[in-house]
């Protein structure tokens, strides 16, 4: 691997960024209504007076840095059977073993490659990186800043936030983590920095400012609550370490708004605050994230709803529903609050209020402020789990029927929180469908609630095991998706 780069801005960057105001040169635009005063002389331009002057640089931060960051080479081997289609032996024939599609890999294996960037957090050997980079891959690679290269291991995947962590096998020592920022603390403007394997060239810095705080529609994962940076990203950078001037870790770049694949100047971190709950809950030993249950479902406020309750401008969250026994309704949320702020932390729609009540833990309280028709209050929420209230029951489906391939629990509100839809009355849900099986033709996704079939109730997966037993010519499902209850026709 390169070495690492050290990234030195502009003297005149840094000058005007950082020099007095009598030695920064000024200059009225051509053709202004407003004119300098004869009476306000302006300052002389005058050279650098001292060697100190010229060499501002970003370097310290950079040489602190730079050694937590470390390029990840994710891989997925797939062991081919020894029979062959006609076009695989005619492509072995004339292209060879691999067929012409790419170098590598033994013969009889097929490999998927994922390259990307991670930052040590531990002495032990764990590095956060992004979930997408080593989503599907069962090997795993580190090479460190001064190349040194080690075999990893997965030890906790959170696609909710886009966040993984694996950790090096048998380290050597010399293990620089790098430390935690404090993310609440940035404003739009700070000096930032990028580092990563962009494209697979090699360990590379770019600089930047905080572009935007808490962007929330971005859609790379469950909880958006990004910093939008201008410092340039690109694809090999996810993974990689967003750092402050201290050289600490304020976010993990994980995304970049863009239509030609290179950066425009539209790039996206995960704050340090969610990052470091999810290093965490690995360093205690979990290979899951679990967060609180509230028992709520909320929904954003239009300028008529707020019109409507006296606000200047839309804010917060309304509750829209309750689920019976729920800290929610426990500590006394009604159905048209308005949830304001978590903790003093100001919510303005459900994805900022969903990352600030992902991070209270599971344990204690938190504290809602909300508007209950003109008056204002604080409430308590109690801190728990998603409570498993009855067994799940999986069960995988084997026989022929439009649910071959999926894989079927029975619900409760921890099944509903780990697949991210609102807890149902009743029914069985769709916990995973397996690719090119007969269920992912017949259009089953995971969070699917199967209601009924054949006219019969489906309250537990005993009841569609029962059902499905036997083979039929035509089968009537219906599906409950989002809310809406769906009844079609399949094939035996």
């Amino acid at each position: 691997m390169p070495r690492s780069s050290l990234l030195l801005v502009p003297v005149l960057t840094a000058t005007l960024a950082a020099a007095p105001a009598s030695a920064q040169m000024m200059k009225t635009p051509e053709g202004s209504a407003e004119k300098a005063s004869p009476d306000k002389a302006l300052p002389d331009k005058v050279a650098p007076l001292a060697k100190g002057q010229v060499q501002l640089s970003f370097a310290p931060v950079v040489k602190r840095a730079a050694p937590s960051v470390v390029n990840v080479y994710a891989s997925h081997v797939e062991t081919r059977g020894q029979s062959r289609s006609a076009m695989d032996e005619f492509m072995r024939r004339f292209f060879g073993e691999n067929g012409g599609r790419g170098r590598g890999g033994a013969p009889g294996e097929r490999a998927q490659k994922s390259l990307g960037s991670g930052v040590i957090v531990d002495e032990s050997g764990l590095v956060i990186t992004n979930n997408h980079v080593i989503e599907n891959m069962n090997e795993v690679r580190v090479s460190l800043a001064d190349r040194r290269e080690f075999e990893a291991t997965i030890v906790l995947r959170d696609p909710r936030t886009d966040l993984a962590v694996v950790k090096i096998k048998n380290p050597t020592g010399g293990l620089i983590p790098m430390a935690f920022g404090d993310s609440e603390a940035l404003e739009v403007g700070d000096f930032v920095m990028a580092i990563g394997n962009p494209f697979g060239v090699g360990q590379t810095v770019t600089q930047g400012i905080v572009s935007a705080l808490a962007r929330t529609q971005v859609g790379s994962s469950d909880y958006q609550f990004f910093i939008q940076t201008d410092a340039a990203i690109n694809p090999g950078n996810s993974g990689g370490a967003l750092v402050d001037l201290q050289g600490q870790l304020v976010g993990i770049n994980t995304a970049i708004y863009s239509q030609s694949g290179g950066s425009h100047g539209i790039g996206f971190a995960i704050p340090a605050s969610m990052v470091r709950a999810v290093v965490e809950t690995a360093k205690g030993g979990a290979t899951a994230v679990r967060r609180p249950w509230l028992g709520a479902r909320v929904q954003s406020v239009t300028p008529d709803i707020a019109e409507s309750m006296g606000l200047d401008h839309p804010t917060g969250v309304l509750v829209a529903s309750l689920q019976p026994k729920s800290p929610a309704e426990e500590a006394g949320l009604k159905r048209g609050d308005l949830i304001l702020t978590v903790d003093g932390k100001v919510v303005d729609d459900p994805e900022a209020f969903g990352y600030r009540f992902a991070l209270k833990g599971l344990t204690g309280q938190t504290k809602f402020g909300i508007l209950r028709g003109t008056g204002r209050s604080t409430i308590a929420v109690k801190l728990g789990p998603a409570p498993e209230t009855r067994p799940r029951d999986t069960l995988k489906v084997r026989t022929r029927s439009p649910f071959l391939g999926a894989t079927l629990v029975n619900t409760s509100p921890a099944v509903a929180e780990e697949l991210q839809v609102d807890f149902p009355s009743e029914g069985v849900a769709v916990a995973g469908v397996d690719e090119g099986s007969i269920a992912a033709r017949a259009g089953l996704q995971k969070g699917d609630m199967i209601v009924a079939i054949n006219g019969l109730p489906i309250a537990t997966t005993k009841d569609l095991e029962r059902v499905t037993r036997n083979s039929l010519n035509m089968w009537e499902v219906s599906i409950n998706r989002g809310g809406e209850v769906m009844t079609s026709m399949f094939g035996g």
